[in-house]
């Protein structure tokens, strides 16, 4: 499965579907959720703390240090999926209605080429 060819929809089915084959619903509430993508999150930091930007940019090529980082990123997202799942949000309208938000909080005239 690549990006191009799969839907938010399909991988929230396989994440669901995987969760309720093990029982698992019965952990998955929001509170627990969200800790859990706190948790991940902090895993994929880890692997970069201490690290320099040019540093971190090239061992991120690295076959082991990005197998790490997939797999992090890999929890993080299905913890969120799960979360969606749990709460019936769509993140497709989630995503899109921040991405409308940012554009009016940070115009590109404001923003493009300052730090």
């Amino acid at each position: 499965m690549r990006d191009a060819a799969t839907t938010v929809a399909r991988l929230k089915r396989q994440v669901a579907l995987f969760i309720k084959e093990r029982d698992w619903e019965q952990f998955h509430s929001p509170k627990n959720l969200s800790m859990s993508i706190s948790i991940e999150s902090a895993e994929l930091m880890e692997i970069f703390q201490w690290m320099e930007v040019s540093e971190a940019r090239s061992k991120s090529s690295l076959p082991k240090m990005r197998a790490k980082i997939e797999e992090e990123i890999a929890d993080i997202s299905i913890y969120i999926l799960s979360l969606c799942h749990a709460l019936g949000l769509d993140l497709s309208s989630c995503i899109v209605s921040k991405i409308k938000k940012n554009r009016k909080r940070y115009p590109v005239e404001k923003c493009k080429g300052k730090w």
